[in-house]
């Protein structure tokens, strides 16, 4: 599978308790997307870039962008760490912890909430925010 040019500018939040599968997710969708080598956990880092291949034929794809705002303590952090900048350039970004950057944070076009219902299930409930969302749902049913 190689990325959907539907995913190129779009925006997903990943919200849940710690353990619920965020990060998890994370990598399986950009490896689902092509992305090779090591997918790290942007918790130190706070964001990290991957390249998504281009599909056959298709356009070259902007990066994806995986952002982690669990250590943020104040929303005016998402500012002084410059990602207004990243969110308004192209890219799919994938950001947990989405409610650390307050309102600051650009309205997702689908945010997962994630629940860990004991042993190894997990339930992902997606809500739609924009046009983008409900086709990126649309596509998965």
């Amino acid at each position: 599978m190689r990325a959907d040019p539907s995913l190129a500018d779009a925006l997903l939040t990943l919200r849940g308790d710690l353990g619920a599968g965020k990060t998890t997710f994370v990598r399986h969708l950009l490896r689902a997307l092509g992305v090779t080598g090591r997918i790290k956990s942007p918790t130190y880092a706070l964001v990290e870039p991957y390249d998504l291949p281009a599909p056959a034929g298709g356009p070259t794809m902007p990066p994806a962008w995986h952002a982690d705002l669990y250590r943020f303590d104040d929303p005016r952090e998402w500012e002084d760490a410059g990602l207004r900048e990243l969110f308004a350039s192209p890219g799919l970004k994938l950001v947990e912890w989405p409610e650390k950057a307050g309102s600051l944070l650009p309205m997702p076009d689908l945010d997962l909430l994630f629940h860990h219902d004991g042993d190894d299930t997990r339930r992902i409930v997606p809500t739609a925010h924009t046009p983008r969302g409900l086709a990126l749902l649309a596509a998965l049913s």
